[in-house]
């Protein structure tokens, strides 16, 4: 892949076929040689505090916390099938899985910035995954408790037979850029960025029926009254908060009127290439920018420094 972000680069083989024999899943969840990565709350176990890595842990340090554990698979990984199990039932299990090792459980935020590449993508997984089922018990058909399936993949439904999917929301992500003035748009919505008195990419949900180009021509221009031209495709990003795909885009601005949205937008500005470049390195005393873990960071960057 020509760019890879923070959360993707997962090496674990989700096992497909695998995952069609309910017995051969039912003997990997208690198979001793399999891997489980603890989650409570949806924060995820950490190893280690110099160099921190996943968390996993064995059948037998799992078994010692008690409880009803029903471990998801994730796949497998050096012939080892590897599980995420929500542990937030126990709360003594941080202090339990210390006895054993330097165990602590954190913010899958934070936790995806301190991994390795290939770790923070097993995380996107486990905790979208595990969300996922939290949040839909219930048949959205009939109303009646859903039954895991296929080690997590699906979750049916014995009263009507419907089989419900784990979703993943597609969300374009844009830098809109002014050709002529070597300028940016940048905006802040409402609620964390305007907390945070961030200025970032402008971004929205697809609607069904609708590509790529379209949508991006779309929120733009709800959200700033600007209309666009020539999207490009720069890049992808999972973003498990909860289970979003982002699809970054770069394009050109085909008017330059700002006229914002004022329930969704706290602000939304026109940016020089200069200020940006100073607000990537820090130094900017009216912008601050997104943090590298997100890829409307990298989206900014790539144009303030024309690698696109």
């Amino acid at each position: 892949m020509s760019y890879q972000h923070i959360f993707a680069g997962n090496p674990l083989d989700r096992g497909e076929a695998e995952r069609r024999d309910e017995q051969w899943i039912s003997d990997r969840a208690v198979d001793p040689t399999s891997r489980f990565l603890p989650m409570h709350d949806l924060n995820v176990l950490i190893s280690g505090d110099t160099s921190p890595r996943l968390g996993w842990v064995t059948l037998d340090a799992l078994t010692q916390l008690g409880g009803d554990l029903d471990p998801i698979l994730l796949g497998m990984l050096d012939g080892k099938a590897h599980f995420v199990v929500d542990v937030s039932a126990n709360s003594d299990a941080e202090s339990h899985l210390q006895q054993n090792e330097s165990f602590t459980f954190q913010d899958c935020r934070s936790a995806g910035t301190m991994l390795p590449g290939e770790e923070a993508g097993i995380i996107a997984q486990a905790r979208a995954q595990l969300d996922w089922h939290k949040r839909h018990w219930f048949c959205s058909v009939c109303g009646h408790e859903s039954e895991k399936g296929r080690g997590g993949q699906v979750r049916k439904c014995p009263q009507c037979n419907a089989s419900h999917f784990p979703r993943t929301d597609p969300v374009v992500i844009m830098l809109v850029a002014d050709v002529e003035n070597d300028r940016c748009l940048l905006g802040q919505s409402r609620g964390r960025l305007a907390r945070m008195r961030t200025y970032s990419a402008l971004a929205g949900f697809m609607d069904q029926g609708e590509n790529i180009e379209e949508a991006v021509a779309r929120e733009v221009m709800e959200e700033a009254g600007i209309k666009v031209k020539n999207v490009r495709y720069h890049s992808s990003q999972p973003w498990p908060f909860p289970s979003s795909l982002m699809i970054g885009c770069i394009v050109e601005a085909a008017t330059k009127k700002i006229n914002m949205d004022n329930e969704e937008m706290t602000d939304v500005q026109w940016f020089e290439r200069d200020e940006v470049l100073k607000a990537l390195d820090g130094k900017s005393e009216i912008l601050t920018l997104p943090q590298p873990i997100a890829i409307a960071h990298h989206l900014i960057k790539a144009w303030a420094t024309k690698s696109f």
